[in-house]
């Protein structure tokens, strides 16, 4: 489906797809509103006993993707969220979320873009993101395409190593060094199709993919680095083309299946949870035995 509606939205020009995009935040703004006045905001506590529920504990090293609004009305806003996510994970765990600054195709930005501060440029990956990015203590990986935030005593070890990789989901990404350290992942209010971005590893983790994924053109672009300090990478993104072609929630069954996920609910909104690395093991199984790929689900 996510296929389908990447090749519609191409066709739809960009000032009624605003226009749609506006009338959906406003009708959930509305909603939001009437859950306050009739009583039903969510507190800390609330979310933090949905977030137990999905099998969150103190310890785990956790990757979140969400929709904030999907959530419901929350006491406290975006912090509340966070800190209970936070409490969840509690001192010895790490919570990872997505801060990239670009929220379109990565063409698009890559070819308007000089520098990225990843000390100074915000999160377009929403509310929670972009708050979270800015507490104290919580560190940036280095990407200009994908940067990923953690707060945690392991949060160096996941954001190091990001700089200077010429795609973002290869071995020293966090997002493999999540499946690494036996984390999970959470996309609570979205799914695979809006937030896909683990999915990637596999085409950095298997030689030869057999999907042109990245843009032939390889871009060079600068970081400034938390420290000040500015320095050239060379990047590759993602073909718009290839990406056009994406059924990743087609994937949803085969990770059911295969114990990788399950369902669950906070606040409003529903929610799968993956274990990160039984997702990449699978992805690569099935990849080498089926054929399976986000663009290719029931295999080929």
């Amino acid at each position: 489906m996510s296929g389908l509606k990447n090749f519609i939205r191409s066709l739809v020009p960009t000032k009624l797809l605003n226009a749609y995009r506006e009338r959906k935040k406003e009708k959930q703004r509305k909603e939001l509103k009437q859950q306050a006045e009739r009583g039903e905001a969510l507190t800390l506590d609330q979310l933090l006993a949905d977030i137990h529920n999905c099998g969150i504990k103190p310890g785990d090293s956790v990757l979140v993707h969400s929709s904030f609004s999907k959530i419901g009305f929350v006491e406290g806003g975006p912090k509340t969220f966070v800190d209970a996510l936070l409490k969840a994970v509690g001192e010895s765990g790490n919570l990872l979320m997505p801060s990239s600054p670009n929220a379109g195709y990565q063409l698009d930005y890559i070819r308007n873009l000089t520098e990225f501060d990843v000390q100074k440029d915000p999160s377009r990956m929403g509310a929670i993101t972009e708050y979270f990015r800015t507490l104290p203590g919580v560190s940036r990986s280095e990407s200009p395409t994908e940067p990923v935030c953690c707060f945690g005593p392991k949060a160096s070890w996941f954001t190091n190593g990001h700089l200077g990789e010429e795609t973002p989901y290869t071995k020293n990404s966090p997002f493999a060094r999540l499946a690494e350290a036996g984390g999970k992942i959470l996309y609570i209010g979205v799914t695979l199709d809006n937030a896909g971005t683990s999915l990637h590893v596999l085409e950095d983790a298997v030689s030869d993919f057999k999907f042109p994924v990245y843009y032939p053109e390889v871009f060079r672009v600068s970081v400034k680095r938390t420290n000040g300090e500015v320095v050239p990478v060379s990047v590759k993104v993602h073909n718009p083309e290839q990406s056009a072609k994406r059924k990743c929630d087609g994937l949803l069954p085969l990770f059911e299946e295969k114990g990788v996920m399950k369902r669950s609910t906070i606040g409003k909104a529903k929610t799968l949870v993956f274990d990160a690395q039984k997702m990449l093991e699978v992805m690569i199984d099935e990849y080498q035995i089926n054929g399976v790929t986000m663009y290719t689900p029931i295999g080929s």
